[in-house]
């Protein structure tokens, strides 16, 4: 596609708009949906009602809303005008949610009523508008706490419906946002447990989007299932404002996606791309794949030779490319690295898939391939306008910190001048916090964050997600942590307990027996583990973790809970 002439959000809603009127732009699964030509019309009136409502250029205006047709017509609103997003991840609990709007000095939130509870404690403060976002009704301040009451028991109260009362545009000027104003602040949900608010402006958020469709065969005959939450910037700048610049067409689910909502929702679809986080089509791979693999004598036999495990895996990819509808053209995997085993099942079962790598703080995406040019275990290389380089490289390894620099970086973190300083070298260059390597072809590797590396005794760089991909592959775990503990390296895992079952009947025998047959488990994979990894990084024991591990919106364990 052509790069939009001014690269902001109202003008990429006003080309698809002009373009693809007639196209389906947004819906939930099985439900309507709205045009172009309707989704632009929502947005004016929308922005309408937020200017006649005292809100101006400049002003922050949080969403805080699952997804749905509703999230996307209120961002698009908000920026029409120049107003700032602030989308609140729907897994903050309300003390982040209350503290987001206060640091953010929002002046109006959209809210679902589902999630309308975590702000009825909130001290107002800049905060003059609340607009209910399942069919943008005004609620009134003084009557928040009641109309939580009528939403629980008695069915929503009627109030002025904003697409009735704002039929009359107040001084839309789209053409007066810059592409350097600012568009959204993200406050992260990093697994440090520090979250921050990112501020990026529209040149950041579109021509991160633009420089996707040049490795991502995109355009407006496209269908999106979206199951990752918008306020994340992977699927907001991927999975909502590509495929809106593209004229494709967006689903949402109205369920979180489960597999009975999933796989349902995906043959009504028929998806041609769907984004993931690794986490999500690791669990497809072990609890849908090898454990029909493993079912059979055969099969598992076939899977100690090359040629066979091709076969089996080819075999299984083909039967889990109909059950994602049959279109795919690709799924596009991003926000964290992608365990080797289930790479390998993709690659040799020919299931299309890319990976990507990038920050909230880069819009997100820095890195990316074209499907039939995807490297194994690698994310990819810089996209258009975009530079990688590796920094304090260590001359034995190869290895370095990896800094960006090009038009997605962010302007810096909100209020926050001190750590956008440390993030920034003297010349102008993104510290990641990533490690990784970058091949002859200019091909990114990463190896871990920096604040995790683990220094062995020895002197060299431990990188517990590399120990973590070993642990991973074996079908007993579902998730895993390598922590240091008194100067040793220790495995956690949270173990696949329905293959337990299947297998020990668990349940039925005392709790002795099961846990001599947990031990023996956790034994044999101590000794897998250790003789897959270097001498200096092998582990001191691995012990059950009896509860999933908590994590971040975007499915990343919260490391810092387990130091």
């Amino acid at each position: 596609m052509r790069q939009i002439e001014k690269n902001t959000l109202p003008a990429v809603l006003n080309r698809s708009a002009a373009e693809f009127p007639s196209n389906i732009a947004l819906r939930n699964v099985g439900e309507e949906g709205v045009s172009y030509f309707q989704l632009k019309d929502k947005v004016t009136q929308l922005a309408s009602f937020l200017k006649s409502q005292g809100l101006n250029k400049g002003d922050r205006i949080a969403i805080l809303s699952e997804n749905k047709p509703q999230w996307g017509i209120a961002y698009y609103a908000i920026t029409y005008f120049g107003g700032v997003v602030v989308p609140i991840m729907t897994e903050f609990p309300s003390a982040d949610v209350h503290h987001i709007i206060r640091h953010s000095e929002s002046k109006a939130i959209f809210v679902s009523s589902n999630l309308f509870e975590k702000i009825t404690d909130v001290e107002f403060g800049n905060l003059k508008t609340i607009i209910l976002i399942d069919d943008f009704s005004i609620v009134p301040l003084d009557g928040e706490k009641d109309f939580l009451s009528n939403l629980i028991k008695e069915g929503k109260k009627e109030f002025t419906k904003i697409f009735t009362a704002a039929k009359v545009a107040v001084g839309l000027e789209s053409e007066k946002v810059e592409e350097d104003d600012l568009a959204a602040i993200v406050y992260t949900s990093g697994t440090t447990g520090h979250s921050k608010g990112v501020m990026l402006t529209h040149k950041n958020i579109v021509i991160d989007a633009y420089a996707a469709t040049l490795i991502v065969d995109i355009d407006s005959s496209d269908r999106l299932l979206s199951i990752l939450p918008l306020a994340h910037t992977f699927e907001c700048t991927l999975g909502f404002i590509l495929p809106t610049m593209v004229g494709a067409e967006i689903n949402y689910l109205n369920k979180p996606p489960t597999a009975s909502v999933l796989l349902p929702a995906m043959a009504k679809v028929k998806p041609t791309y769907i984004l993931m986080v690794p986490l999500v089509i690791e669990k497809i791979f072990k609890l849908k794949v090898l454990s029909e693999i493993n079912k059979s004598k055969v099969l598992k036999s076939l899977m100690h030779l090359p040629f066979g495990r091709k076969a089996v895996y080819h075999s299984a990819a083909k039967k889990l490319y109909e059950k994602f509808g049959g279109n795919l053209k690709a799924i596009i995997i991003g926000g964290a690295a992608l365990a080797a085993d289930v790479e390998q099942f993709l690659r040799e079962g020919k299931f299309p898939y890319t990976s990507g790598y990038g920050l909230t703080e880069t819009s997100p995406v820095i890195t990316g391939a074209e499907p039939d040019k995807v490297k194994f275990q690698s994310c990819g290389f810089a996209l258009k306008d975009m530079s990688v380089e590796l920094k304090d490289v260590n001359p034995e390894t190869g290895e370095g910190e990896i800094v960006v620099k090009g038009p997605n970086v962010m302007r810096g973190y909100y209020k926050d001048p001190e750590k956008t300083k440390e993030v920034f070298t003297e010349d102008g260059w993104f510290r990641t916090g990533d490690l990784g390597m970058i091949d002859n072809e200019g091909y990114v590797f990463i190896k871990g964050r920096s604040k995790n590396v683990i220094i062995g005794s020895n002197g060299k760089n431990i990188y517990p997600e590399e120990i973590e991909s070993v642990i991973g592959r074996n079908e007993y775990v579902l998730e895993c942590l390598v922590v240091e503990r008194e100067g040793k390296l220790v495995g956690r895992v949270y173990l696949n307990y329905e293959l337990f079952e299947e297998r020990f009947k668990l349940s039925a025998v005392g709790e002795k027996k099961r846990e001599k047959i947990i031990s023996k488990i956790l034994n044999e994979l101590l000794s897998e583990v250790n003789a897959s990894v270097p001498s200096f990084a092998k582990l001191a024991k691995i012990v059950e973790q009896a509860e999933p591990f908590e994590k971040t919106p975007t499915q990343k364990i919260k490391r810092y809970l387990y130091d």
